[in-house]
């Protein structure tokens, strides 16, 4: 039976080739995202190497990527609960 005999084939062959792209699209990010980590990884390595302190770097990361007010307000409620346990 050819595919103009059964549309349904023709349909579900091109919906396969259409999902196996899906998937090799996603394995290819998927990689993309590793190779990106074990970049991160290394430049975490050298710096650690050089004396910086990692977590401190990921942590100034993590606050680049924040708004400064919202910075600022948990700064400011953080002393502020520092303060009512006596730890300033």
């Amino acid at each position: 039976m050819d595919i103009e005999e059964n549309p349904a084939d023709a349909t579900y062959k091109v919906t396969a080739g259409e999902l196996r792209q899906f998937i090799e699209r996603f394995e290819r990010l998927d990689q993309e995202k590793k190779d990106i980590a074990d970049q991160q990884k290394e430049v975490m390595a050298e710096a650690k190497s050089r004396g910086y302190d990692t977590k401190v770097i990921r942590k100034l990361v993590a606050l680049r990527k924040r708004d400064k007010d919202d910075i600022a307000e948990e700064e400011a409620v953080l002393e502020m609960y520092k303060e009512a346990l006596g730890m300033s």
